[in-house]
């Protein structure tokens, strides 16, 4: 069974920094790429990293670029969204999502950016 467990959201001021974990189960974790998605109040769902499974490539959304840095533990299933500098407009529900498993979500992690 696929699992999904985002940890590591919380209140932070603007221009804080915040790590986020994803640990996944039930699937072959080093196989599939992962992304961190994020969705905001009355917002959709939008892609925000992407890393492939062996870690050499990665994107990111023009709105994150230089700020928020992924990467993963195979060792561990877990990837990571480091967010530094954030912004009242990064606050939002952060997903991670296995490309293998495209239709399956963890329960999400919230980010709240707010002096």
């Amino acid at each position: 069974q696929v699992r999904l467990v985002e940890s590591g959201g919380g209140l932070v001021q603007p221009g804080g920094s915040l790590r986020l974990s994803c640990a996944a189960s039930g699937f072959t974790f080093s196989r599939c790429g992962m992304s961190w998605y994020r969705q905001a109040p009355g917002k959709e769902r939008e892609l925000v990293a992407y890393i492939t499974n062996n870690a050499g490539s990665t994107n990111y959304a023009d709105s994150v670029k230089g700020r928020f840095t992924i990467s993963r533990d195979n060792a561990k299933n877990t990837v990571y969204l480091q967010m530094n500098s954030l912004k009242a407009e990064d606050t939002a529900v952060y997903y991670c999502r296995p490309n293998c498993y495209s239709n399956i979500w963890g329960q999400g992690t919230q980010v709240t950016v707010s002096s």
